[in-house]
């Protein structure tokens, strides 16, 4: 089992930059790639970004390619997502998630793929 949970967010202007963090318990976590996903209102969830298990590589949406960062540090249990040069269409609820399966290489986009979610965090970037 994997418990997360999210903070960092709040409401920015066009171009800030926010840092969110996902702090996680359980013994798996070190095991497991991590993802970003977000949310607006209205939308479905999207795929934001995804590290290894090992963080060895990453993996990002087109549309937060060149601006967003995740990173995590297996020591502290904690995954971060630093986001840059935010755009209004960037407001989401963002919420980290764990893959179900654990030392794979293989990233996955599919929410369902992702078996331990946190609460969210909202991000809200204003013109």
């Amino acid at each position: 089992q994997v418990q997360l949970v999210e903070s960092g967010g709040g409401l920015v202007q066009a171009g800030a930059s926010l840092r969110l963090s996902c702090a996680a318990s359980g013994s798996t976590f070190n095991r497991n790639n991590m993802g970003w996903f977000r949310q607006a209102p209205g939308a479905e969830r999207e795929f934001v970004a995804a590290i290894s298990w090992s963080s060895s590589s990453t993996y990002y949406a087109d549309s937060v390619k060149g601006r967003f960062t995740i990173s995590r540090d297996n020591a502290k249990n904690t995954v971060y997502l630093q986001m840059n040069s935010l755009k209004p269409e960037d407001t989401a609820a963002y919420y980290c998630a764990a893959d179900r399966r654990r030392y794979t290489s293989y990233f996955s986009t599919a929410a369902h793929d992702y078996a331990y979610w946190g609460q969210g965090t909202q991000v809200t970037v204003s013109s």
